[in-house]
């Protein structure tokens, strides 16, 4: 999941995050244009805004990944021998 990547934005890409699915931040872009306009408060929060955009992102697709692997790993098991029905399956 290291090599999946999300990004989360804000103002219209001013500010971009890219992180991996494993929740790990690998870049921060703040514009130039955002940088001339001085408001520290404002690219602070921009940048909150995007930063929780791409641990969204990373989450849905950790959960994701996750639903498909044990999804798998019971099929790889033949439905737990028969065992599956127990659970109403």
């Amino acid at each position: 999941m290291n090599n999946i990547s999300v990004s989360g934005e804000a103002e219209g890409g001013k500010v971009r995050v890219v992180a991996s699915a494993n929740k790990e931040i690998k870049e921060v872009h703040i514009s130039d244009e955002l940088f001339a306009e001085g408001d520290k408060e404002q690219i602070e929060d921009l940048l909150i805004v995007a930063l929780n955009k791409a641990l969204v992102q990373a989450e849905n697709i950790s959960q994701t990944e996750m639903a498909a692997a044990s999804q798998d790993m019971l099929s790889g098991l033949g439905g737990l021998g028969g065992l599956g029905n127990l659970f109403g399956k």
